[in-house]
């Protein structure tokens, strides 16, 4: 983990907040079964953390709360990131043992696997390769999806899981959404985030300060797919953060500029998520 891509003067994607259906549920599941701390916890709110001092992940359990609604945009996935390779490794024979499915993949800047949570928001955890290693053609970093390596992961593990290494924290989030080039707009313009993979017409991947990707945007659930309901379970909202107030009254001033204003410091995108901007 480089931590360079999360600091000045990088803006980078931050603490996500989740609308869940049952609170209980999911605390067991992303403290008692992953092993996140709990940092706060009210009737219907709790603050997850890695290090028990920086939040990393919300929780809420809105009143009349749905269900996910699986055609809607929204959360594709959260990427929580861990410090190397042999932390994957380790989740891995974790949540095997607790009966949890998973998937992976090798994208050649990093390594990931992929799993669910009980509202069926997806899940990454990953461990990032060298900056060093990745390989760029101009402005246009190469991606992929191989093959993990399972067996080098568990060899690296070491020792059994026990919740994640204090330096964890938020990677990049993925969002589904309506209409490509209309949200590249708001992120690239609007919020200064710069294109490093454009998977053309279905998927972007956006960064600042040369990180593979704080952001990535797809279109496929097609375009014009719905929005979810105010009260779905599903994405509340995330956070994105600015290296300093300069860099943020920039953007709000650029938002403005496209319509856009901000209510209590959290602007809408075009296809609804909520961006706190701190």
């Amino acid at each position: 983990m480089e931590e360079k891509f999360f600091q000045k003067p990088a803006t980078y994607v931050d603490v996500v907040g989740l609308q869940v259906t049952d609170l209980k549920r999911s605390l067991r599941f992303y403290h008692e079964r992953l092993g996140l701390q709990v940092l706060e916890q009210m009737e219907n709110r709790a603050v997850l953390s890695a290090d028990g001092v920086r939040p990393l992940l919300e929780l809420e359990e809105p009143q009349s709360v749905e269900s996910k609604d699986s055609r809607a945009v929204g959360l594709y996935h959260f990427a929580i990131l861990v410090p190397e390779r042999g932390d994957v490794g380790r989740l891995i024979q974790h949540l095997s043992k607790e009966g949890i499915p998973i998937g992976g993949a090798d994208h050649l800047v990093s390594e990931a696997i992929y799993f669910n949570d009980p509202d069926q928001n997806g899940i990454e955890v990953y461990a990032d390769r060298s900056a060093s290693e990745w390989q760029w053609a101009g402005h246009e970093l190469k991606m992929t999806t191989d093959p993990l390596d399972v067996d080098g992961l568990v060899q690296a593990a070491g020792r059994n899981w026990d919740g994640f290494p204090s330096a964890t924290r938020m990677g990049h989030i993925h969002l589904t959404v309506q209409d490509l080039n209309e949200t590249l707009r708001f992120y690239t313009e609007g919020l200064g985030f710069k294109v490093t993979n454009h998977m053309f017409p279905q998927a972007a991947f956006l960064s600042t300060e040369g990180y593979h990707h704080h952001l990535a945007l797809n279109t496929w659930k097609g375009e014009g797919a719905p929005m979810p309901s105010s009260k779905s379970a599903g994405l509340k909202e995330f956070t994105v953060v600015f290296p300093s107030d300069e860099e943020k009254h920039r953007a709000v001033k650029s938002l403005e500029e496209m319509g856009l204003s901000l209510q209590e410091g959290i602007v809408i995108d075009p296809s609804g998520n909520s961006v706190r901007l701190v």
